[in-house]
């Protein structure tokens, strides 16, 4: 999985639907920032292909590290640099992603860090930064297995 290692991937909890049986799914690893700040956390509003909360980040690119791909997609979707990335776990789920007409089994691999500076806005096209307050963030976010990364990580910071 492009120089990702996963331990006991098998035993990474699933959030949302069981994958299809008649459906080949492409693995797609991807690393995704919780950012807190003042109260506050970042998000990115991504227009389309629905429009939804996330937590900025994004897939793991061939030959490129989780840790490089997490800077890389947090600028990309919120203008922000961020500095000492912590793990904090990581989950899967089967997914239709129309804007690559693909089906995917995403390993989302999710990191606790701090924004240091905002250089401007993002550079990702239909992305928008947004600052939420913590409690609030948890239930803005689209899919189930951030919002778990983000009440476990509002109990525990």
């Amino acid at each position: 999985m492009c120089g990702l290692s996963v331990q006991g991937e098998e035993d990474v909890r699933r959030f949302g639907q069981p994958p299809k049986k008649n459906v080949s799914y492409v693995s797609r690893p991807g690393a995704y920032a919780i950012l807190p700040r003042r109260g506050q956390l970042l998000l990115t509003y991504q227009e389309e292909p629905e429009p939804e909360f996330q937590l900025p980040g994004g897939g793991i690119d061939p030959g490129e590290s989780p840790i490089t791909a997490l800077h890389r997609e947090v600028f990309e979707e919120t203008g922000w640099r961020i500095d000492r990335p912590r793990r904090l776990g990581a989950f899967r789920r089967f997914v239709y992603m129309p804007e690559y007409d693909l089906w995917a089994n995403k390993v989302c691999i999710i990191y606790v860090a701090r924004p240091v500076i905002c250089l401007g806005p993002p550079s990702e096209p239909g992305h928008t930064a947004i600052w939420a307050d913590w409690d609030i963030a948890a239930n803005y976010v689209a899919n189930p297995g951030d919002r778990f990364f983000v009440r476990s990580a509002l109990d525990n910071l």
